[in-house]
């Protein structure tokens, strides 16, 4: 499966999950597109990823100087810890955010 396909399928997955009222797995799935993406966009640089981590790799996005401020913003949203109540502690919308981050990423 190429890589399109690959974030297609995991935020098709996040939308189902967050139908059926699982959050954490939206969220879960969420990141994991981000980090295809970021995998697809570092080998297009030559960079061979050094994780399959979607969280080591959202955290190694965040240091990239050309990444623009939004996009810093919402692999910083990907990695935010939950609550005890289990909420993120900010108003964001996961699964939007990465479809944002995937499309902005691979333009």
């Amino acid at each position: 499966m190429d890589w399109k396909t690959q974030i297609k399928v995991e935020l098709k997955t996040a939308e189902d999950a967050r139908a059926r009222g699982n959050e954490g797995q939206a969220r879960v799935c969420a990141r994991r597109a981000a980090g295809i993406a970021i995998r697809e966009y570092l080998t297009r640089r030559g960079i061979p990823p050094f994780t399959r981590s979607a969280y080591d790799l959202l955290h190694l996005i965040q240091e990239e100087p050309s990444l623009s401020p939004d996009l810093k913003l919402i692999a910083d949203h990907l990695t935010l810890r939950i609550t005890e109540e289990h909420k993120l502690p900010v108003e964001a919308d996961l699964i939007a955010e990465a479809r944002k981050f995937c499309e902005e990423l691979l333009k």
